[in-house]
């Protein structure tokens, strides 16, 4: 029950100072309750056994509610016209979710291609497991390029010992763009029932090269952070502020908060987004908590983005 609670306060909106920290959708069946008492640890499933590259073979989608095949080829970077050649029978006025959608990495019609993914490194892939039998994923992304890359986005799929799909699921980042030469996880979660030890396949699927000096973001920094990780680990409160270099100012700003455990492996996440108008002369000044799925927090680090 614990452990719950490490995933529900992971999961909870916190409004702090000019700004508010959102997560990705917690699981709707748990109820919150409050304690203070330190959390067990995590059981951790095994370390990643297989990571892809994008490819031009198919995945598969499950429709979610509120889904619209539109939406879904928009999402992935396909064509309708592609979506619904690779579902024949698929009714677009009749969309059911859990219907399973085979998505088309590569363009049907050769006059109109997919853009290739940019071939991001995977640093990591590990899942957290919950005491209810839910499972959370995160995997690690590295920009390598020495332009920003943006859309970032990838597929996550559980599979069993012998090779089976248990699940599949898409993740998209929490920030529209990734810095040249810096990493950023992606999150996403199973719900129960799910087995203890399952493997997990992490492919990318979006990922767009930024021109240099792109208009639609700004620069940005952050200093003076400060962390602050209670006794059991499994919180830590962060300040800082956020500055702007140059002219110009940013009507939205958003700070990523990314917990590692001991070994480097990544345990929780949580975004800070303010709409307060940032300039040089004027800094944004954030203060929130991150919350460990897994083991205890030692480090937390920041990736920050503002828009006009």
């Amino acid at each position: 029950m614990r452990s719950i609670l490490a995933s529900l306060v992971f999961l909870s909106a916190l409004t702090a100072c000019a700004g508010k920290a959102d997560l990705v959708t917690p699981p709707p069946s748990l109820i919150p309750y409050q304690t203070i008492t330190p959390a067990e640890t995590a059981s951790i499933l095994p370390v990643l056994t297989s990571i892809v590259l994008p490819t031009s073979t198919t995945f598969t989608y499950t429709v979610m509610a509120g889904d619209t095949l539109i939406a879904i080829a928009g999402r992935f970077g396909i064509t309708l016209e592609a979506l619904l050649a690779a579902n024949p029978g698929i009714q677009p006025s009749a969309l059911l979710v859990g219907t399973s959608l085979v998505i088309p990495t590569g363009s049907s019609n050769p006059a109109e291609p997919t853009p290739t993914p940019a071939p991001l490194r995977i640093q990591q892939a590990r899942c957290w497991s919950q005491t209810d039998g839910g499972l959370w994923c995160f995997a690690l992304v590295q920009n390598e390029f020495a332009q920003a890359v943006e859309n970032l986005s990838a597929q996550f799929t559980l599979l069993d010992p012998y090779g089976q799909e248990i699940a599949t699921q898409a993740a998209f980042a929490m920030l529209n763009t990734l810095p040249s030469g810096l990493s950023m996880p992606l999150a996403v979660h199973f719900p129960a029932p799910m087995p203890v030890d399952p493997s997990v396949r992490v492919q990318v699927l979006t990922a767009i090269r930024l021109l240099p000096a792109d208009a639609r973001y700004l620069p940005v920094t952050t200093d003076n952070t400060l962390l602050r990780i209670d006794p059991s680990g499994r919180t830590a409160q962060v300040t800082g502020r956020v500055l702007l270099a140059g002219q110009g100012a940013a009507s939205n700003t958003w700070v990523l908060a990314v917990a590692y455990d001991g070994t480097g492996n990544v345990v929780g996440l949580r975004r800070w987004e303010s709409q307060s108008p940032l300039s040089a002369d004027s800094p944004l000044f954030f203060d929130f908590s991150v919350y460990s799925l897994g083991p205890g927090i030692t480090k937390v680090d920041f990736l920050v983005e503002a828009r006009p």
